[in-house]
């Protein structure tokens, strides 16, 4: 029996507050692939939290991890001292970095990453003596946390209208998405590798390549509705930011640590960008942590540009590197690698792509996109209700099916723990097709 829980102080982040306490949709506890519900009920976790338990709810070893570091020693700074998890921590991140990326500075969260790797491009020019570069370009549709930084480069207008103009040094490539041309392409689309063009002869053409500091790109677009880039798309804009020596920045807060079947999608990709920014699955979410992987040779450059026994990069978190934290992601990584969580996510693909491909053809469905162990699902909408149909089907899938979906405007996204089974996976695209057979 749900006890009654007194829900009126608590203002929710990014949630339509009045409509959610009216009846709450809340969980007890958590063990592999599924929640508990207040009221007993299981709910199979079809978007692993929040894009960030890869290796499933409360694993053992990280748990353990985390109890004995608590009790050993509940914080430290890393301001002018230090303490060993965090310098463990980074060696153990940089292990499975792409080659010559050995460089972390932690924070606790992808909005902090993104505001960080922004930082750190902006800064580094000036102390190379290239103080013009002050420019940021990043993509419509895009979600890069919620600092001013990443909601300046970030491309959502709902994230953007209430906070005035925030950086102003900013602008947008278009966001490759074209249904009309790649509906219900399986993986990659293979139309659209010249919207990366646009960089070229429409942003840097306006602005002068020599006012840029960086780009910024999630190579997969989760939280606007699984955008994928299109073939060789990544691979142009990675040789136009080396033409005219602009930074490229991952945002590998999603995909990074297993999604795509490989540590990061730089290596499914095979473009190595000049930053990484990452968190979620980092510590499986057990405790905030995130990083920002950088170039050794753009490390070297603050190193080597500031005066002898002077700080080199005036910025940093209280929490940075904390030791739970620290803790949790040396046990998350271990176990990536024991279990070869990787390995698995990339073996389960196919089915999970077949499994999604299959809801073609039922009522609603606009289309259908996948990219190793995420898909999305986009409905058509309702005339003058946007993101209605979408979130009926979510709430239908909680409350009817015990299965918890994410969506955004109309977009079904999915992204299970990469622990998840092909009965599960089973499972969870059936209810979906269930639903919406019974959708109005």
């Amino acid at each position: 029996m749900a006890q009654l829980l007194d829900t009126a102080h608590l203002w929710m982040p990014f949630t339509a507050n009045r409509q959610f306490k009216a009846k709450p949709r809340l969980l007890a506890s958590a063990s592999g692939m599924y929640y508990t519900t207040d009221d007993g009920r299981k709910i199979l976790d079809g978007t692993a939290g929040l894009w960030c338990v890869n290796a499933g709810h409360g694993h053992p070893k990280i748990v353990e991890a985390v109890q004995q570091q608590a009790a050993q020693m509940d914080f430290a700074p890393l301001f002018q001292i230090g303490h060993p998890k965090a310098f463990e921590a980074a060696t153990a991140l940089t292990g499975i970095a792409p080659d010559g990326m050995n460089r972390v500075f932690f924070c606790n969260d992808g909005s902090e990453g993104v505001d960080t790797a922004l930082k750190i491009a902006l800064a580094y020019h000036r102390m190379r003596g290239d103080a013009g570069r002050t420019r940021l370009i990043g993509r419509e549709r895009a979600y890069h946390g919620v600092g001013f930084g990443g909601t300046a480069v970030g491309g959502i207008a709902g994230n953007r209208k209430q906070f005035g103009p925030g950086l102003t040094a900013v602008d947008h490539l278009r966001h490759p998405l074209n249904i009309e041309k790649n509906a219900y392409s399986r993986g990659l689309p293979l139309h659209g590798a010249e919207m990366a063009d646009e960089l070229e002869q429409r942003l840097l053409a306006l602005h002068d390549p020599s006012t840029v500091a960086a780009v910024i790109v999630e190579p997969l677009q989760g939280s606007t509705g699984v955008i994928l880039p299109p073939k060789s798309y990544l691979e142009k804009i990675r040789a136009i930011c080396d033409r005219y020596g602009i930074l490229l920045i991952f945002d590998e807060v999603i995909t990074g640590f297993g999604r795509l079947g490989t540590p990061f999608a730089a290596d499914f990709f095979n473009v190595k960008p000049d930053m990484i920014v990452c968190a979620k699955g980092l510590t499986n979410a057990a405790v905030p942590m995130g990083a920002v992987i950088v170039r050794q040779q753009i490390h070297d450059v603050f190193m080597d540009a500031a005066p002898a026994d002077t700080i080199e990069f005036f910025h940093g978190y209280t929490y940075s590197g904390h030791p739970l934290a620290a803790a949790a992601a040396i046990a998350t990584l271990a176990v990536h690698k024991e279990e070869q969580l990787f390995q698995r996510a990339a073996d389960m693909a196919p089915y999970f792509e077949d499994a999604a491909h299959s809801l073609k053809g039922l009522p609603f469905v606009k289309d259908v996109r996948n990219l190793g162990l995420v898909a999305g699902i986009e409905l058509e909408g309702i005339s003058g209700k946007p993101g209605a149909r979408a979130y009926d089907l979510f709430n239908k899938a909680f409350w009817d099916k015990g299965l918890l979906t994410r969506t955004t405007a109309d977009i079904v996204a999915l992204s299970p723990p990469l622990i998840i089974s092909k009965l599960q996976i089973d499972e969870m695209f059936g209810s979906i097709a269930d639903i919406l057979k019974a959708l109005k």
